[in-house]
């Protein structure tokens, strides 16, 4: 019983060493072919390290300067040109010309002249006053969020403005006092707490890194399997090779690669590019890496299970391309997660980034720590496990595909063999 027993246990020594062996064969195959394939070391390598530099550097001002408009000035009065001054001398918008009537200044936004239209109708003083309310029209280019908040928000400022002097004017107080709680009652100051300057980058950048680093991987992924497709012939992902026999060590061998790439690049784009370009970071290093690592895992194995599915190398491109605008909105970033129909919620599951973008931004602009994200850092253990499983399951059906293949092309030429020597016999016969 006890050499039976020493038998077992070196059997099963054997298969874990050999399992070993295999999964290291794999990993050295899968880092040879990265290297030598140009499109797997361009969205493995160069985007990621370019691109979020690219994105980073075009916001890198977080917020618009000196707005063109031009203004529509019908009443032509002190008050209407005191307006006028005012909303030039703000730094968001810069009057750019003064339009004779609405036609000519339609024609020059419709020509890209100008972001913005303030128009002042003829009566605007005349109402004013009279203490009746007046009105002045804003006009904004709504292809760019940014134009629009600077040229509203700036005419909005100086009508509040000048709202106030003319209620201190008809209060007639007697002193600062009075005035200052005639205008202003009630004191608000704003705070902003996680984006002071208020910017796009700050806003959009974090999460726009997370998903990079996502769907580079998935890419990278992809067109290496679409490689070993197109060179084996039956177009088979897994190779008849002896190493290639276990689905554990496949699945392990080609994580232990991407693993190796990726976590380097998930430093980089996790905390060197926020730093670089002065980005919001709250977050300390060690939350940064107990959520970067479940991420990176998931997204592993998520792009293994996608690349099963890919016949050919432009394949996973349009998959992945089409997929990353609607992978940010499903996201919560640019629309609050409360007002997200069930159906998308539980849609966005599916993927790595919702949570890994999740987690990321609030712990790196919101200060979070790790309990405050525990559901989104539960979520991505989870999806990394089940994943993995997955991707084991699809390789199992990948190796056995092969091995089918191996056989039938076996048999074909036993049978091709056997037809020669049938014919050679019979010609020796004659």
């Amino acid at each position: 019983y006890i050499f039976l027993d020493v038998m077992r246990e070196d059997g099963i020594i054997n298969k874990i060493r050999g399992g070993v062996v295999d999964a290291c064969r794999i990993w050295a195959e899968e880092m040879r072919q990265t290297v030598r394939d140009e499109g797997v070391l361009i969205f493995f390598i160069l985007v990621p390290l370019l691109y979020p530099l690219l994105y980073s550097w075009i916001y890198n001002n977080e917020v618009v300067r000196d707005v063109p408009v031009a203004v529509v000035d019908n009443s032509r009065t002190a008050m209407s040109r005191e307006f006028v001054r005012h909303c030039d001398a703000s730094p968001d918008v810069r009057v750019l010309c003064y339009a004779s009537d609405m036609d000519e200044a339609r024609a020059l936004l419709s020509r890209q002249v100008v972001k913005g239209i303030y128009y002042l109708p003829s009566d605007f003083s005349t109402r004013l006053n009279r203490m009746e309310q007046t009105a002045v029209s804003v006009y904004c280019d709504m292809s760019l969020m940014l134009t629009y908040k600077a040229v509203y928000q700036t005419a909005m400022s100086v009508a509040l403005d000048m709202n106030s002097q003319l209620q201190v004017k008809v209060a007639g107080n007697t002193t600062d006092r009075e005035d200052l709680v005639t205008t202003s009652p009630m004191a608000v100051t704003p705070v902003p707490m996680f984006n002071p300057s208020g910017g796009y980058g700050s806003f959009i950048l974090p999460a726009v890194l997370m998903l990079i680093l996502q769907q580079t991987l998935v890419l990278g992924i992809g067109l290496s399997a679409g490689t070993a497709r197109e060179r084996n012939r039956y177009q088979d992902l897994i190779p008849f090779s002896r190493s290639y026999q276990g689905m554990f060590r496949i699945v392990m061998g080609k994580a232990m690669c991407y693993f190796m790439i990726y976590a380097v690049l998930g430093s980089y784009l996790s905390m060197i590019v926020p730093r670089l370009f002065h980005f919001v970071v709250l977050a300390e290093p060690s939350v940064l890496l107990a959520i970067m690592l479940p991420y990176i895992f998931a997204s592993i194995f998520f792009g293994m299970v996608v690349s099963c599915m890919v016949r050919y190398r432009e394949n996973v491109m349009l998959l992945v391309v089409f997929a990353s605008v609607p992978l940010l909105f499903l996201s919560g970033v640019s629309w609050p997660q409360s007002n997200m129909p069930w159906y998308w919620e539980c849609f966005s599951w599916l993927f790595p980034s919702t949570f890994g973008i999740r987690a990321y931004v609030r712990v790196n602009t919101l200060g979070a720590s790790l309990y405050d994200v525990a559901f989104e850092y539960r979520a991505l253990w989870v999806q990394a496990a089940a994943y993995f499983l997955l991707a084991c399951l699809v390789y199992r059906h990948q190796i056995i595909q092969s091995r089918r293949h191996a056989l039938d092309r076996l048999d074909y030429i036993r049978r091709r063999r056997e037809v020669k020597r049938r014919l050679r016999e019979r010609a020796a016969r004659k």
